[in-house]
């Protein structure tokens, strides 16, 4: 694993490492014990869209393993003013050991990777969001100790997050179904990626515009914002249109016993999922948030720690 940039290009066995160390990781912390995984390293992180989440993360991330972090904003080098993408990879390899990005064209992202000689993480692209699906899948397997044979349900809009949740579900052999109203489905591309690794790990891989088919017999149900970054202007619309896939007790009731609800945060209540859900018992949205710093911490040891 020399780039973390889509779930598709890792395998399940660098998945299952991952998890281990980031199960080692999260309790050495819990425990108070301080590592030095990354002394000396430091991060670059690029930032064309805004974020609460990836930002704190991967900054204390770094912290805690013993390196040092830089917050770039886009606007603030180079690159947001017109320099290629391969001169900032040059440069930037010959001063940092790593690169997280969180921006909108994933061809950025790749081109970081092709053009450096550093790893490069993708913390966000319209197309995938796979450091978070590595936090849901590590999630799910602390609280129902398996990912292989359960059912994952997302319910909404076939965005970056559903794009990876095919993905990922897919690498480790659970169950998908995602429902998502006409004309706002999956990427196509993605699509055949995770049925090709859907053939080899045996799970099923199911896409529906109906929300009951998706919820019933689940283990988890997940959704995700309506209007992404971006999409401000489309929101009269989309509200209209993805209503009847809200989140809420009624669509619950269809999911199998002792089933878990999901969301990547930022929630909208009443929109996307209703209050009950996402503040109810079955919620597990903060632990989830939670776990993108021990899944992270545990990405950038593995891809930096050698360099």
């Amino acid at each position: 694993m020399k780039h973390l940039i889509s779930l598709f290009d890792i395998t399940a066995e660098e998945i299952e490492s991952i998890f281990t160390i980031s199960a080692k990781l999260k309790k050495e912390l819990k425990e108070g014990k301080t590592h030095h995984i990354l002394q000396g390293k430091t991060l670059g992180m690029i930032f064309s869209k805004s974020s609460t989440r990836t930002r704190v993360s991967f900054e204390v991330g770094m912290y805690q393993l013993g390196g040092h972090s830089l917050f770039l904003n886009s606007n603030d080098i180079q690159l947001g003013r017109g320099e290629t993408i391969y001169d900032t990879a040059q440069v930037l390899s010959r001063y940092i050991n790593g690169i997280m990005i969180r921006t909108f064209k994933h061809s950025d992202v790749e081109d970081l990777a092709r053009f450096g000689t550093i790893p490069v993480i993708n913390g966000l692209t319209d197309l995938m969001h796979p450091c978070q699906i590595l936090a849901d899948l590590f999630t799910i397997l602390e609280v129902k100790g398996r990912l292989k044979g359960l059912k994952m349900a997302y319910v909404g809009d076939g965005n970056n997050v559903a794009n990876s949740l095919l993905h990922g579900c897919a690498k480790v052999g659970m169950d998908i179904c995602i429902a998502t109203p006409e004309g706002y489905g999956c990427d196509e591309g993605i699509i055949e990626e995770a049925r090709s690794d859907a053939k080899k790990t045996g799970c099923k891989l199911v896409l529906t515009e109906d929300p009951v088919e998706a919820a019933t017999g689940a283990d988890v149900i997940y959704t995700d914002t309506w209007v992404s970054m971006g999409q401000e202007a489309e929101k009269e619309i989309r509200t209209k249109t993805f209503m009847p896939y809200q989140v809420n007790k009624k669509l619950f009731s269809h999911a199998g016993n002792n089933a878990m609800f999901l969301h990547c945060l930022p929630a909208y209540r009443g929109m996307e999922v209703s209050e009950d859900i996402i503040d109810g018992p079955d919620s597990a949205v903060f632990e989830e948030a939670e776990n993108r710093l021990h899944v992270q911490k545990a990405i950038m040891a593995m891809l930096m720690q050698k360099l």
